[in-house]
């Protein structure tokens, strides 16, 4: 008996978890942007599920560099016990250095916005998450989202949610000409009480900075 009902909560987890959206819901949008309503469902490079807003009238070929401002987050995230400012500290400059090394197999790295210059804003945004059974968790940047029961005694795995909104601006006029919204899920941790580190999330950080590269290229071979 005790076999079978554990067997049939890994069934509904699995279930429950194959059904969730990979998309950031409207509910879900920080107000990092200053605009959503243009926002469209789109397919990245990878394969991966945002929302997405690119200018139709850009002209991607006027653009010789391509300047990354500092990440930020936003909502500014209070640290916990579970993630600690080492780790939010962590996290941003390594979403830094990813957007830098991938954009930068594209076009030049400038120092300061300018003339024929895309300038990258990008924020790691909260996500409210909630699951059955479990207390909703505080909106913060990193979102703690229990996955599947993992052993018959009733243990939880931690997912580590991590979401980005970003714009591309032209460094001239200061104009958006794109914007995306995603989240993506990074290494378990082993149970509540493990802190959380950068190293955590850096997968999804990486396929982030690849698919803006990628969607860069794409965009200027049309």
């Amino acid at each position: 008996m005790k076999h079978a009902l554990v067997s049939a909560a890994l069934a509904l987890s699995t279930a429950l978890v194959g059904c969730s959206s990979t998309l950031t819901q409207p509910d879900q949008y920080s107000g990092f942007l200053s605009n959503y309503d243009s926002l469209q469902q789109a397919t990245t490079p990878s394969g991966a599920e945002v929302m997405r807003w690119i200018d139709p009238a850009v002209d991607i070929g006027r653009y010789t560099a391509v300047y990354v401002e500092p990440t930020q987050f936003y909502p500014r995230p209070q640290p916990t016990a579970k993630i600690p400012q080492s780790t939010l500290d962590g996290i941003t400059r390594y979403y830094d250095m990813a957007l830098k090394r991938e954009i930068s197999g594209s076009l030049a790295l400038a120092s300061k916005p300018g003339l024929g210059v895309i300038v990258v804003r990008a924020a790691i945004t909260g996500v409210s998450s909630k699951t059955e059974g479990l207390k909703p968790y505080e909106v913060i940047p990193v979102a703690l989202v229990a996955a599947a029961v993992s052993t018959a005694s009733g243990i939880r795995d931690q997912e580590t949610e991590l979401a980005t909104e970003a714009q591309f601006l032209d460094g001239g006029s200061n104009k958006v000409i794109a914007q995306v919204v995603r989240k993506g899920t990074g290494r378990p941790l082993e149970n509540s009480d493990q802190v959380m580190k950068p190293g955590d999330v850096t997968g999804v950080i990486d396929g982030w900075a690849k698919d803006m590269n990628q969607s860069y290229q794409k965009l200027k071979a049309k």
